[in-house]
Parts: C-alpha cells; structure tokens; sequence
C-alpha cells in the first residue's frame, strides 16, 4: 500500500518497477472518455507550474502545461500530500506532435553520434527509454499527446527546484526513479533518494504510475497507467488544446 501520510512518505522504498513492455502497451485499447485539457497554472499553492521546454526555447513549445481533468485534479491532490514546505512543480503536459517528433529525433542522433558503436535497434531502444517515439495514431499515440503524462518535480518554499540527483531529462543511469535505493555511494544520496520517494508516492497516492527510467515521468488514462494498472483500456487518446475556431464553430449554429 502507498503510504498516505506525509511524513511518513520518505520512510517507504520505491519498488523495483518492471520496464514498460510497449508492444503490449501499443496494443491496449482507448475508449475516450472526453475532456478537455486544463491549464495547471490555474492550481492553487502548493502547485507551480514552468513549462520548461518553452523556457529551453524547444521550437513549437507551448507556454503552459495542459492536461485532462482527472490529471489536473491528481496533482492537485499529490501536492497536498507532500511535507510542509514542498511544492509540486509541473514541467511538462501535453505536448505538441511537432515537438515530440523533435525531442525524440535530436536525441536519436545524439545517441548515435555519441555510441557509433550501437545498433540500430539499440539506438532505438535506449532513445525511447528517455522519449517517446513520435506518434499520433489514435490507437497508440506517445503518451504526452494524450494529455495524461505529465512531467514533475519538487520544489522548496520558495518555488527553486530541488535537486533530485539529476536533472530533468539527464539521459544517465542516475535518472531512473529507484536509482538511490541501491546507490547510495554518492554525496547527499540518501538526500536524494528521500525526495524521490515523496514524490514517487504522492503521486502514487493520487493515482498516477509511474516511468521506470524517469523520475520525473508520471501517467494518469493514458496507455501505460493502462497497462501498469491492469485497466482493460487507457481513457485518453491524442488530443489537442480547445481553440477559438472550435469554440466559434460550436456556436454558429
């Protein structure tokens, strides 16, 4: 059982997930519940919100951080989980397929230029343990255009990021959520490993899963909640911002 108790949330291990099988994945069916997504800068204190590819400068992405209600809702309820004097910060939501395809792409070709000595396959498999590949077919899109995957962090009372033993989106070792739990040999690690498993259980307490290979990657309705859950479907397929042509369109009747 997750532990509810705040206090308490840094005492409980994080368990040794197993890697997403993403064929099986592909394969489990959407039915749409609907929804449209919401902007997490709307949360209340104890939330903050910094869509950091739009702060990198990623061209196409956008300057908020939008995901479904329930997702809006979960992490609301997570940051009320969390120690006083710890927010929830939320990096990214849903996000566009022109960014998602370049994410995914850059960091392909970094990894082949830095190991020519992979295969393809393995180039493949070691970028997508870091990005979705890109996708937007409606029976298996990457899971942040489905507006239930969203990327977060911890911050302090003042609103700085903590450190969590790597950054957002380090490709390294150190990046996988449980790596503290048995690599404790480097300074302030245990520090480290302490945040993670607040995070790692307030979120799980809200009912969200969790990315083996990113501590910062949690999911809500989309396919992996679906399969690491045991669902018999994910509840959110690809989606898009509500925009004002849709919102004019539906009133000229």
């Amino acid at each position: 059982m997750t532990p509810s108790d705040p206090l308490s949330l840094a005492e409980h291990p994080i368990p040794t997930l197993s890697d997403p099988d993403w064929a099986a994945i592909a394969n489990l069916p959407i039915v749409e519940e609907g929804g449209r997504l919401h902007p997490t800068s709307l949360g209340r204190a104890g939330m903050a919100t910094w869509p950091i590819y739009h702060a990198l400068g990623v061209p196409g992405a956008v300057a908020e951080c939008f995901v479904r209600e329930p997702v809006y809702r979960g992490l609301l309820a997570a940051s009320n989980m969390l120690p006083e004097g710890v927010g929830l910060v939320v990096l990214d939501g849903w996000r566009p397929m022109a960014v998602q395809r370049a994410l995914f792409e850059r960091l392909h070709t970094l990894m082949a230029e830095r190991f020519p000595e992979y295969s393809n396959d393995r180039l493949y498999q070691k970028t997508r343990a870091f990005v979705a590949p890109p996708s937007d077919d409606p029976a298996a899109p990457s899971p942040h255009l489905t507006g239930g995957a969203v990327d977060v962090a911890l911050c302090d009372e003042c609103g700085l990021i903590l450190d969590m033993g790597s950054a957002f989106d380090e490709v390294c070792s150190a990046s996988y959520t449980d790596h503290f739990e048995t690599h404790l040999d480097a300074e302030d690690a245990m520090l480290y490993r302490a945040r993670r498993r607040v995070l790692f259980h307030a979120m799980a307490s809200a009912g969200f899963v969790n990315l083996p290979s990113e501590w910062w990657h949690y999911s809500l309705g989309d396919q992996l909640w679906a399969w690491r859950t045991g669902a018999r479907a994910a509840q959110f397929g690809p989606t898009s911002p509500y925009t004002i042509e849709q919102r004019w369109a539906a009133s000229l009747v």
